[in-house]
């Protein structure tokens, strides 16, 4: 399966981009680098910069049509420069239109948020975004991993880094389903 990895041109949280990649990958999955900009993006380790990661596809020429599952990595600027891109966006809410399995791990959820697809489904995140998903109309919970399906796809989430092999492993499960 491909897999769409949405992050913007930088502040993207390396583990939670490395980690599910990898974990994709040695699932038997194409992860696929789709940013915002062509080139290479910048990864951080909370603030202080990290790698450079080239970018695959750019959102505006990718189709999430072409992709059986999105994967948001978190990182407090990530995702926050994501939605406010409205192509970013709009591919985001096309995978949810599309009833494609989305997860999207700590402050990821923002862009969730933006693209208006967590009213009436149950998620979690960095604690910090409780309010902006209770206000989107989405029930926050404070859960290693969450997988919801009351809605027309399945969303996992997870809250902070430490997640990261619950996440991997509940997403795995769910892509796999999907490809069976």
């Amino acid at each position: 399966m491909r897999i769409a990895f949405l992050t913007a041109p930088e502040g993207v949280e390396q583990i939670e981009l490395t980690d599910p990649w990898q974990a994709a990958k040695d699932a038997g999955h194409e992860p696929v680098l789709v940013s915002t900009q062509s080139g290479e993006i910048q990864a951080f380790n909370h603030l202080d910069k990290a790698d450079t990661f080239p970018v695959d596809e750019v959102v505006g020429e990718a189709s999430a049509g072409s992709f059986g599952a999105l994967v948001l990595p978190g990182g407090v600027a990530n995702p926050d420069f994501l939605r406010m891109d409205d192509k970013a966006v709009s591919f985001v809410r096309d995978f949810f239109e599309q009833g494609r399995p989305v997860a999207a791990i700590c402050h990821a959820p923002w862009t969730l948020v933006e693209a208006d697809v967590v009213r009436g489904r149950t998620l979690t995140s960095w604690p910090s975004l409780q309010t902006d998903i209770r206000n989107a109309g989405g029930t926050w919970v404070d859960e290693q991993v969450k997988i919801d399906e009351n809605g027309g796809n399945t969303l996992i989430t997870s809250r902070k880094p430490d997640d990261l092999k619950a996440f991997c492993e509940a997403f795995l499960h769910v892509f796999a389903e999907g490809a069976g």
